[in-house]
């Protein structure tokens, strides 16, 4: 048995792989399905602690490992006393590897490439796998060497250093530095890549055996590429993670049909988190496939740039039509922001470029997913995931809040 201090209980199985349970960390309880905040500097940009507990209903938080080590540096946050003294945050708390991060300065760097597909243009796929381009960040069999985005110093992470940087960060989950590949990528790359983070996730576990305090996921790779996910699958899910992280590097297409292959060989006792995925229609196919908790920083980005959430569809807020408009952000809803700021007053705040403006948008898209979710996890427990699910979706996906 693994000693990480994660236990997860399963309340209510079904329908498809869907289930509802409980996430016990060192610092709280995570009712799941949950969606996971992104604060990623320990931040949520305009936001503060106590406005996502009382306004937005957040359980936990998740921070990034590469942008913590660079600013403030892991030390500064131990001698703090940990993230949570730290950030003044006392729920629950996760950080990724950071391997998104070499993704994005590495293979990625200069091109439009993301997690997602948009394509299988020759130019991406050339770029994808070893293109002449520039690049902040190198992979070698032993970890990544990267040039700081900040200053340009240069910066080793190998796996055990990844997770003693997560060590002295503190959070209660913690992840196997891994090799997110481009979903461009062949066969071939990914094959090499996933065998990489394969024995990396080796090193992380052996790095993090004598800790008591935190659990390690272990994260599924292999792009696109079925017989890799499953080979994945069958490597890592023997191992003594506490649960299991699942990779980007879909094409949307794909999204259906790799999830079911990872979750329905993963062991079914252990919790799973889809990192990087929280669109709407994203979350019920993944709760549908048995994701436990989600993260994604897209609620807050758009926000900040005007388009927000309404169960009839996003909205810009920028549109001319609101600024003599009266009424509700979204009173179907409701929430702080709903009851209290009409559309014409938050439009003002955008075209003024007023620091408020962010803040109002983010607690209002943060509330709208956590709601969201709390509310899939209620028709979980009361036997109508399907009815709730197709009643949503008609609703929002109707157009009639988008201009």
């Amino acid at each position: 048995m693994s000693a990480d201090p994660i236990t997860f209980r399963i309340e209510k199985k079904g329908p498809g792989l869907a289930r509802a349970g409980f996430l016990k960390t060192p610092h709280g309880i995570i009712e799941t399905p949950s969606f996971v905040t992104v604060g990623t500097k320990a931040t949520v940009k305009a936001v503060t602690p106590e406005e996502l507990e009382e306004y937005v209903g957040a359980q936990v938080l998740l921070a990034n490992t590469y942008h913590l080590y660079l600013q403030p540096g892991e030390q500064i946050i131990k001698e703090a006393g940990g993230i949570h003294s730290f950030a003044h945050w006392s729920q629950p708390t996760i950080t990724d590897s950071g391997g998104f991060q070499v993704f994005s300065l590495g293979v990625a760097y200069g091109t439009n490439i993301t997690k997602f597909a948009k394509g299988t243009e020759e130019g991406d796929i050339a770029r994808a796998e070893g293109g002449k381009h520039p690049r902040l960040a190198t992979i070698d069999e032993d970890g990544v060497t990267f040039r700081s985005h900040i200053d340009g110093s240069t910066h080793r992470f190998t796996p055990e250093c990844a997770i003693e940087i997560q060590h002295d960060i503190g959070a209660d989950i913690i992840f196997a530095f891994d090799e997110c590949t481009a979903p461009n990528a062949g066969h071939a790359y990914q094959e090499e890549a996933l065998a990489r983070t394969g024995r990396w996730a080796e090193r992380c576990l052996l790095a993090h055996k004598e800790k008591k305090t935190q659990g390690l996921y272990g994260v599924i790779q292999g792009g696109r590429f079925e017989d890799l996910r499953k080979q994945a699958v069958r490597e890592l899910g023997r191992k003594e993670f506490a649960g299991y992280g699942i990779g980007g590097s879909f094409t949307r297409e794909d999204l259906d049909v790799m999830l079911e292959v990872v979750t329905s060989e993963l062991p079914y006792e252990k919790p799973r988190h889809l990192l990087g995925i929280g669109k709407p229609e994203d979350l019920f196919l993944g709760v549908e496939k048995g994701i436990d908790t989600f993260d994604c920083v897209e609620p807050t980005r758009i926000a900040r740039n005007g388009t927000l959430y309404t169960m009839r569809g996003p909205i810009n807020i920028l549109n001319a039509k609101y600024t003599r408009d009266f009424s509700p952000l979204d009173s179907e809803l409701g929430g702080y922001v709903s009851e209290n700021y009409t559309k014409a007053y938050l439009s003002h705040l955008f075209r003024s470029k007023e620091i408020l403006a962010s803040t109002l948008g983010s607690i209002h898209n943060l509330y709208f997913i956590n709601t969201l979710v709390k509310n899939i996890r209620k028709s979980l427990l009361d036997g109508n995931f399907v009815t709730f699910r197709e009643s949503f979706l008609k609703k929002y996906n109707s157009k009639s809040g988008t201009v």
